[in-house]
Parts: structure tokens; sequence; C-alpha cells
């Protein structure tokens, strides 16, 4: 009898959905121990050995693998995270932890990111391991944690302490696979870049007083929110990068789409005239981003507090130096520079060539699951766990496989945003997919 996978992985992301493995940055948050319970639970009748690893109480990821007849074969890792970011209910329609399904939509924090993904994946191993795949290369299958807090308890750790659990030559994870129409056929964007962070806490300074006497005081929440106004304002250059150019080229837009994409004067003028989720998408493709998130200061109304931080999430462009950033960080803060202290987390982009046989193995693949469809290589505007096993010597790309029933539209507005869902027909593509790449690489 024939086995409903598109049934296995919709169950499988309600449960991991309900789990609510919220990632705050706290170590004590997150609790990923409960999802890796579920999938060892799921993967228990494969017969295969499945490692756990857990740096810190909870902060568990889990490792299975089929391993391939030959050492020499090309090895490959499918790695989806098991944590998801904060979420106010107060925003979504449904609860963001019921896991609902309705109209063929599974709803809930975490559905595009990446909980589809992570149980497709696993869905797919199990499948191919209970099917007896016999593979010259290794395949494994990677549940990791703290994905949505930069990694320090699941992949960083993983990689820098148990790299020959989980290293492998190629690696697939989030995100990509969206169809996007062109005028020569559907296009699939693969992630084969992703931004580099440069996350900063500036701590402004300011002189304590009495909250009843503001005249000509200094208050450092007033100094805050001048900076906070000035990084909104701030406008840094648009950069027409390699990644980017290939991805117009290939999507084949009228040459005076095209133009505008790839004109460093003229871009941000046609930023207006996008769809939101797309004039975001291609904003973050071509600038370095500033945005201030996190602000605290003050202890009591009627003190003047005398300091605020400010916590500023920075993404930066391929090939672009912290230095760089700090430059634009003078240019902002300007006459107020000698109030801040600045302290910065530097992750520099990091990118993978897609003249690899596994960017091959994709574009047969998806070439059979859509019909006339191609790839184009594209730049993650957030982060991913790729980002350390490329610098470990792997090829990394993000990647999926999402129907038609998912717009782009709606696709780029849900990550991190309200009302979270994926469709049904999505999980049996991607299901599909890692099936597919597995027989076309690694036999």
């Amino acid at each position: 009898m024939a086995i409903d996978t598109t049934a296995e992985s919709t169950d499988l992301l309600q449960q991991l959905i309900r789990n609510a493995c919220v990632n705050d940055g706290r170590i004590a948050s997150g609790a990923e121990i409960r999802s890796v319970d579920l999938l060892q639970q799921f993967l228990g009748d494969t017969g295969l050995d499945v490692e756990r690893f857990e740096p810190q109480p909870g902060r568990a990821s889990l490792v299975a693998r089929i391993e391939g007849s030959d050492p020499e074969a090309p090895s490959l890792l499918l790695m989806g995270h098991t944590d998801v970011v904060p979420v106010n209910p107060d925003g979504w329609s449904r609860d963001p932890f019921s896991g609902d399904l309705v109209d063929g939509f599974v709803w809930g924090r975490g559905a595009v990111d990446m909980l589809n993904i992570t149980a497709s994946q696993a869905v797919a191993f199990r499948n191919l391991a209970k099917s007896g795949f016999t593979p010259k290369g290794t395949l494994i299958y990677l549940a990791v944690a703290d994905e949505e807090a930069l990694g320090t308890w699941g992949a960083k750790y993983l990689v820098e302490h148990e790299r020959d659990a989980v290293f492998a030559d190629y690696v697939l994870t989030e995100s990509g696979g969206y169809q996007m129409p062109s005028p020569e056929g559907i296009r699939l964007p693969v992630l084969t870049a992703e931004k580099g962070t440069f996350w900063s806490k500036m701590r402004i300074h300011g002189t304590p007083g009495h909250g009843s006497q503001p005249f000509r005081t200094d208050n450092a929440v007033v100094t805050a929110a001048e900076i906070v106004r000035r990084l909104h304002d701030y406008q840094p250059d648009t950069t027409i990068h390699d990644v980017w150019r290939k991805f117009v080229e290939g999507m084949h837009y009228p040459p005076e789409i095209a133009a505008a994409f790839l004109d460093p004067d003229g871009l941000r003028e046609s930023l207006s005239e996008l769809p939101l989720g797309m004039s975001r998408l291609v904003h973050a493709c071509t600038h370095t981003t500033f945005s201030p998130n996190v602000m605290h200061g003050g202890t009591k109304t009627n003190v003047i507090p005398d300091v605020v931080e400010l916590e500023i999430d920075i993404r930066t462009l391929p090939g672009q130096t912290g230095d760089e950033v700090r430059a634009m960080l003078d240019d902002v803060l300007g006459d107020l520079a000698d109030r801040v202290e600045l302290e910065s987390n530097d992750d520099p982009s990091t990118a993978s060539p897609i003249d690899t046989p596994l960017w091959d193995s994709l574009a047969r693949v998806t070439g059979r699951l859509v019909e006339g469809s191609a790839l184009v290589p594209f730049l993650m505007v957030g982060g991913t766990d790729n980002r350390f096993f490329r610098r470990a010597g792997s090829v990394g790309y993000g990647f999926g496989l999402f129907s038609q029933n998912l717009s782009f539209e709606d696709y780029a507005t849900m990550f991190h945003g309200n009302d979270e869902r994926v469709d049904v027909d999505s999980l049996g593509l991607s299901e599909a997919l890692w099936e597919a790449v597995a027989h076309d690489l690694l036999d």
C-alpha cells in the first residue's frame, strides 16, 4: 500500500508547531528537546541509529544517517531547525500554536520558517530508510536547535564540536523554491548566498536628574530617540552585486524592468511600484539594512535616565566588511558619536557557487516536479545555519519546493509575521523533492 507522505508531513508539522519551541535568545528558552523527542520517536522504526546532542539543558539537536557504500561519493545533509521566534497572538486570526489545518493550509508559528521543511525532510528521510535506500553517498538528517538566535547551541556548536556527526559535502536547508512567474516560465530561486549580520548594541549615555525639572537636561531617552530617527532615515547606497545580477538576468524580466533592477541610481525609486513583500525583498537584497528593534532604559517615572540600551539588526551584503559598516554607523551618529558605546557581532556574508553537482541535481529534479521551471540563484536576506557549513567547506543552498497556492507575496510577509501558514501541497512537493534529490545525487 502506498504511503501518503503528504499526510505524514502535515501531521508531523502540526505536532512540531504545537511543541512551541520558542527561542527568545535566552539560553533557557527554546526547549527544542520536545521536538527532538518527537522526531526520535518518528524515526524509531527505521532501524537507524539516532544521535542527540544537548550542549545546554533542553537545547537538543538530532542527527540520523543512512551510510553510503562509497566513502569517495558525495554526502548530503538535509537540515531543518526546530525552534521558532516569539509571537504576539493578538495579531493572529488563529492560535499561533494550534497547528490548525484549514482549507488545505496548516497554521502556526514556524509553518513557513521553517518547520515545514524540518517535517518534510524527516518524512522523506524515514521513507527512504524504510524503502531500503542504499546510496553510494551518505545521507544525513539534522534537526537543529537555536537557529533563531545565532546558532550558538545548534549548528555552530555541532560544526565546532561534533563535526564528524554532521558535516557533509552538500547541505540543503531553508528556504527558496517558491514559484516565481517570468516571461520564460516558472523560476525557482535557490538561496546560494546570504547576507551577514552585524547585530549591534548601543549604550547611549546621558545625565541623571529629577523628572520634575526636565528643562536643559541630558536625557538618554531623548538622545536615543534621535539616534533611532537617524537610523530610520539613513539611506545606504544601492549595491548591484553578482548574485542579484544573476537573479535578474535569470528571471528574463522585460528590458525596462531589468534595467531598473540593475540601476544603482534608480532602483530605490522603482521600489514604490512593487507589491509590499517584493519591495521589501528587493530593497534588502541590494542594500545594507539597519533596523532598531529593542530599547531598554530608565528606572523610574521621576528619574531622568542616564543610560539607554538600543539593539539594532544590521544585515550586510556580500563582500562587505565590518569596518565599512562601522563607517556607516559613524555617519549615522555624527555629532552624537561621543555619547555612544558600541558593541557589535560581525558575522559576514557567505556564498556557494552554482557550478556544482547539487545545483545540477536540483535542476534535473525540479524540472520534472514543476514542468517548464528553471533555477535562479538568489540572496537570503536573513541568516541561516548554512553559513557555518559553508565556512567548514560545504556547498550549502537554501531550497524547498512550494506550490502556486502559496504566493510569493504571502511567503515573503509571513516570515516572523502574523498568520503564518503553509499549504499541504507544498509539503508534498518538498517531500518529493528531498527523496528525488537523494536518489539523483547519492545513488
